[in-house]
């Protein structure tokens, strides 16, 4: 039975900041599913995966494990939006992870409520708790979106 603990609050904050935000490969394990890309932050008795494919577009789920069972997941799925070229895609990720370094201690799902990032425009609004949630994150330029992002999620029974 899930419950959000304190520990497990603050280890998937720490998870979060030590995989995709952290923008290294430390975190990177070789994958379960061929063409995916898989970090993972382990500190007993948690184990944190994220899987994800593709770039520009892309789904993935992130799952906790406690004690070797699935604990909690947030699934998502989004990428640059349809006309926004690829070329932009590295500082609109750069924007995404300063954005994810900045997760909220009490609620470390996604980014902030907003943020700003070297010109760009950053928002997440969740609905929910760490139980049971779902949201949306963006990124705009100049008042254009460039990047959108739906996730949802919560403990696993």
């Amino acid at each position: 039975m899930f419950v959000a603990t304190p520990e497990f609050i603050a280890f998937l904050r720490a998870a979060k900041l030590s995989t995709y935000a952290a923008q290294g490969d430390d975190a990177t394990v070789f994958p379960l599913l061929p063409g995916s890309k898989q970090l993972e932050y382990s500190r007993d008795p948690f184990l944190y995966r994220d899987i994800y494919v593709g770039m520009f577009s892309f789904v993935g789920q992130e799952i906790v494990y406690l004690g070797g069972e699935a604990y909690w997941s947030l699934a998502y799925s989004g990428g640059l939006v349809p006309g926004t070229p690829n070329a932009e895609a590295p500082s609109i990720y750069r924007a995404l992870r300063a954005a994810l370094s900045a997760a909220p201690e009490a609620l470390p799902l996604r980014g902030p409520d907003s943020i700003e990032h070297q010109g760009l425009s950053y928002a997440c609004a969740t609905t929910g708790d760490i139980e049971r949630f779902h949201g949306r994150e963006s990124i705009s330029h100049q008042g254009q979106l460039v990047y959108e992002l739906h996730f949802s999620g919560g403990g696993l029974a």
